[in-house]
């Protein structure tokens, strides 16, 4: 048998003590397990996450993609700038003549 010494807050060891309690286990038992996993799983046994449910590789990827959106992307001065880039200078007429034939057809 090997001793192992853990720094931890002594209130999430108090929380965490009542639960495992309250499933059947002690400390030490939990930690076996957790170690146990480890070496069956190869890895940490769950997905570490970050505050935001995002995992630390996925928030890098986001900021990257975000810092090449801000250096390369296209910038509209209000919606109507964008949509016409994107549906064309006569969006909101075409917009108009489609509504009021869906209108026409469906009442």
């Amino acid at each position: 048998m090997s001793v192992i010494h853990v720094r931890t807050d002594a209130a999430l060891k108090k929380k965490a003590q009542k639960m495992l309690k309250q499933m059947g286990l002690d400390l030490s038992s939990a930690v076996n397990l957790y170690l146990r996993q480890i070496v069956v799983t190869g890895g940490i046994p769950f997905e570490i996450r970050t505050v935001n449910g995002f995992t630390p590789a996925q928030e890098r990827r986001m900021l990257k993609e975000a810092a090449w959106a801000k250096k390369h992307g296209k910038r509209y001065n209000s919606a109507d700038e964008l949509f016409q880039d994107i549906l064309g200078k006569n969006w909101r007429e075409e917009n108009r003549k489609r509504v009021l034939a869906y209108k026409k057809a469906y009442g």
